[in-house]
């Protein structure tokens, strides 16, 4: 279906047929091999959104792909993981003939009532932007090939009793090793983290030292990642990594320091500094101050004294 430039696959098998590949021995799940495949030229023209699970390696395509607010360059093999409902769209000079790799796809509702779907939100990266993609160490790619290897397995064998509990096995798998590899990510591209963390400090500083803290109040963690070009998982998956605290945390931590700072040093009212530092309600303002420092606001400024 086409409504204003953006295609929307409701099915994997429209999915499928899009990209000039086979049907999809079970409806709500699917491997994709991409090697040979050839995407419909309206697919390439237009936006598009599927409303289904992805997990891919996609390599040697020629141009790039938009996710969001970025293009991001696939000329190199790196693996993505997005949710349903996340638009895309190509670059006019984008190449597919090329390309190679694999995905992984699955419906919602094959996962329905699974331990899974209970649990499938706390992947954060399902929301990441595509420039915050996983790049694998050749190793890592090997450990991702092997599951890969084992669901095609399963997918390919008659359906019988277990099929589905297996396959929803791997694919947990699947995604426990996304997580400790994207962790590792973190880690081992330390100097991206670093300056990501002072770009968010100058921000911080920046939006406090303007007028932007009394008419917009405390900043959020969607205006951050907005104003940082990333999304707002990526950022609190990264802090978290970094210091041990989401987003939120991190705000919170960042404002009650300002806020012992305004204590220590002027003789401005409790009241009046939950106002200077956003908060709508001091009341607000005092509770989470003593749950961060165990004492009130007051008490706080009195053990200067």
């Amino acid at each position: 279906m086409k409504t204003k430039g953006l295609i929307t696959f409701d099915s994997i098998g429209a999915y499928l047929k899009a990209l000039d590949l086979p049907k999809p021995q079970h409806p709500l799940v699917s491997i994709i091999k991409f090697k040979g495949s050839k995407m419909s030229p309206y697919f390439l023209e237009h936006k598009f959104v599927y409303d289904f699970y992805m997990v891919s390696i996609k390599k040697n395509i020629k141009g790039t792909i938009r996710y969001g607010r970025q293009n991001y360059d696939f000329s190199e093999g790196i693996m993505s993981l997005s949710a349903p409902k996340q638009v895309f769209s190509f670059d006019e000079s984008t190449d597919v003939s090329e390309l190679s790799g694999w995905g992984l796809i699955f419906h919602a509702n094959f996962i329905r009532h699974s331990h899974l779907a209970k649990h499938i939100k706390k992947y954060g990266f399902f929301s990441y932007e595509t420039h915050e993609a996983l790049h694998l160490s050749d190793k890592e790619e090997a450990v991702i090939e092997t599951i890969m290897k084992n669901l095609e397995e399963e997918y390919l064998t008659p359906i019988d009793t277990f099929s589905q509990d297996v396959m929803i096995s791997h694919i947990e798998v699947l995604l426990n090793y996304a997580n400790r590899f994207y962790n590792r990510q973190f880690i081992t591209r330390k100097h991206t983290s670093d300056d990501l963390l002072i770009r968010l400090e100058s921000l911080l500083n920046e939006y406090f030292e303007s007028n932007q803290v009394q008419k917009l109040g405390l900043p959020t963690v969607k205006y951050l990642s907005f104003q940082l070009n990333v999304s707002p998982n990526y950022l609190s998956d990264l802090l978290r990594t970094s210091t041990g605290q989401n987003t939120q945390q991190h705000i919170h931590t960042w404002v009650i320091e300002r806020a012992k700072e305004k204590l220590a040093t002027t003789s401005l009212s409790v009241n009046e500094i939950a106002i200077q530092l956003g908060f709508e309600y001091p009341q607000y303002f005092s509770r989470l101050f003593k749950t961060k420092t165990t004492l009130t606001p007051k008490e706080f400024r009195n053990s200067f004294n």
